[in-house]
Parts: C-alpha cells; structure tokens; sequence
C-alpha cells in the first residue's frame, strides 16, 4: 500500500506519522505515530498504532554504518521499523513540518536542493527549529531516495493575514525586505480551523481565537477561516510566554542588555530561547505540570503571569475582530490544564465566557455553559495530519 509518512525533526529526536496516501474517514488513514528520542544520546524508539496499542517501545543503536549524521541513521532504523511492521507498506511521499517559510513560501511544496538553499536562509529566523527541520529532510532525501518530500511551512496559514497585522511599526523597505510578522504554529491553527469548518461550521463562520498552549505557545484571531492576527512575529519568540522563551519583551531591554551588561548575540539569544519564559521565571521547569506541582511562590507566580498575557492577547485579539464568538483551548497545556483554562475563563467574564466546572474539569470538547455567548472549547490538535493532508494535495497537484 503507498503510504505518506510525515516527519517533525529536532535537535535530539524525530517525530513521525505514516499515512494511507489515499485518505479515508479512518484517523485520516492513520497507521502508525510515534517518535525517536534521545538521537546523539540514548536513542528510544516508540510506536503506537491509532488504537493506542503498543507497536515499539525500545531502545535501539544507530549503526554508525547507515548514514553520515544520528538523524539519518535514526531514519534507517524507522525504515527498518516500517518494513518489519507491515512489509505492504512503500513511502511513496515524506512529509516534512519546516517552521519558517519566509515571505515567498505560503504554500506546501515539493523540495528538491535549489528550494533546500533558500530555506536555510530562514534559519536566524527560527534557529530551534528550522536548522533541525532542514536536517531532517535532507537524511529523508537519502533514506527515502524514491519518494518525493514535501515541505508544510509552520507560517503558511498566516501569510493570508491583513497587511495591519502583518508589519512593524518600521520603515516601509524593511517590510518589503522581509521583516514582518510571520506568525507559527499555522500547522495546529490550519488543523483547529478546517475541523471546525467540518464540526462546528457556525463557529468557524464567525470569529475563533485558537489558544495554542504547549511549550511553545502563541495564540491566533481567525475570521470566517481566514487569519486575523497571531501572537507570534517576526521570529517564534514573541508574544506568549513559553517554556523557556520571553514571549514579549521591550527591545529597549536587548539594547540595555548589550550596552550595560555586555551580553553578545549568542548570549542574549540563549536568554531569550532556552533560559526565560516558565522556566526563568520559576527558576523550577518550563513544565506546566512540574509548576502545578511546586505549589505557592515563584512557579505560582509564573503560572499567573502566563495567565495574565493569556487574558490580555485573547483580549486583543478579539477587539481586532469585534468580538468574539468562540474561544479552542489546545496544545499540550491547553489540553489538559483544566486549572489553566478555568482561570482564562474567570478572566474572560466581561466578554460572556462561562465555564462549566464539571465540563472543564472532564475535558469535554465543549466546556462552556449552555448559556455562556462564547463557546470554549477543548480540541487535540493534530499537526501531523495536517501535513498529511496537504503532502497528498501536492502530490495530486503534481500528477
């Protein structure tokens, strides 16, 4: 059976999904999702079928032998993987999530070198992510030699936003250039917006704020389906706190910080990258349910303060659109952190949110009171099927 296998690479580890490269109503033509972690350190491999059931929990070895770089031979061991779990199927397409796509990329696309090039020039724009990506599909290129990749850019859906929220208060030519608000997480929002138009089409009629809480988190205005408006800017850095990131911050403080404390690029790019956000302002973890755990002082203070900057986007970004007529909780935080979503949901009073305790407390896909004007509600979100669905329209494209 052909099959599109969709591939998220970080620095330590590879995400994967395997998809029936003809969709049906099954989980998408889900077959198998898991992930290898620890790559340069103690590689474990796991594997789930969308039953839940156990296909691989394990730790392997990375023949030096198979490949010039760990995310390479860590692909040699999933293809090995793939072909003892079900010898039927043949990855025809590899599907890659690539965080930035820059001002020209708004749309999925087949990659060949010359493509490959221009993306690295992203790479100062996202360098958690993109360098890893990019790596990623070049091991896929090698491992996968007879199937096309595709790229599914983390920006794309934003690029559809009005021009209002898609520039900076700078010079005209630097817009042009390419410095503007590119917005991330488009993958997650992408998902949330077409399962809404499917689920819940008198919502996505009107206007949606997406609250992508996780590690990494930002927020989104979406009217009608189209992006009003994101958090997030010209890099994955503003807006929200996250794990370890600032969210938003002055920029008079980077100039302070360079002319009175002597910081060097690197040095302020680790502060704002790996060393803020929950995780510097707790001084405990980036993890929400570490926090939840440490109880009063600094990690209830972080945890207060990514409230308050959840409560002041929402509140923003729904005046952007007038108002608002439904608020998706989702992400890794946003999922399961019911305390999370009651305190947002206090917060939101003065715009008609009401959240029913026992809904909340149930992650029930709804978790609004019936006589709440603002509906809330709680939604998995599922990036790799969104690039599941887009590499087989580029392949349809394709011929």
């Amino acid at each position: 059976m052909d099959a599109v296998l969709v591939l998220n690479a970080g620095s330590s580890s590879i995400k994967f999904a395997i998809f029936a490269r003809a969709a049906d109503a099954d989980h998408h033509g889900e077959r198998l999702r898991g992930q290898i972690d620890g790559i340069g350190d103690r590689p474990h491999f796991e594997a789930k079928t969308p039953d839940g059931a156990v296909a691989a929990d394990e730790a392997v070895g990375l023949d030096e032998g198979k490949g010039d770089n760990p995310h390479e031979r860590a692909l040699a061991v999933l293809l090995s993987f793939i072909e003892r779990f079900d010898p039927s199927l043949a990855i025809t397409a590899v599907g890659h999530r690539v965080v930035h796509g820059g001002p020209d990329y708004a749309e999925p696309l087949l990659l060949d070198d010359a493509t490959l090039t221009a993306l690295d020039e992203f790479v100062p724009l996202a360098p958690l992510h993109q360098p890893h990506n990019l790596t990623g599909v070049r091991a896929a290129m090698r491992a996968f030699a007879g199937a096309r990749q595709v790229a599914c850019f983390d920006t794309a859906f934003h690029r559809r936003q009005p021009w209002v929220a898609d520039t900076f208060g700078l010079p005209r030519h630097y817009y042009d250039e390419g410095i503007r608000r590119y917005g991330f997480h488009g993958l997650s929002y992408d998902y949330i917006n077409r399962y809404l138009q499917k689920a819940h089409p008198d919502l996505a009629r009107g206007r949606v704020v997406v609250a992508h809480l996780g590690n990494g988190a930002s927020l989104c205005a979406i009217r009608d389906g189209r992006p009003m408006g994101s958090t997030m800017g010209f890099t994955a850095v503003d807006g929200m706190p996250m794990g370890t990131r600032t969210g938003q911050l002055d920029p008079g403080v980077i100039l302070y910080l360079m002319a009175e404390k002597g910081l060097d690029q690197t040095e302020i790019e680790t502060l704002l990258y790996k060393e803020s956000g929950l995780l510097g302002l707790s001084g405990v973890s980036g993890d929400w349910r570490l926090l939840e755990q440490a109880g009063p002082g600094p990690a209830a203070d972080a945890m207060a303060y990514f409230t308050h900057r959840a409560l002041r986007e929402i509140g923003g970004l729904a005046a952007t659109m007038g108002g608002i007529d439904a608020l998706v909780f989702t992400a890794g935080i946003g999922e399961n952190a019911a305390g999370l979503r009651r305190g947002i949901g206090q917060g939101l009073g003065w715009l008609g949110v009401a959240i029913d305790p026992e809904r909340n407390d149930g992650n029930a896909e709804i978790i609004s009171t019936d006589a709440s004007s603002v509906t809330v509600l709680v939604v998995p979100t599922d990036e790799e099927a969104t690039i599941a669905h887009y590499t087989r329209a580029v392949l349809v494209e394709a011929g």
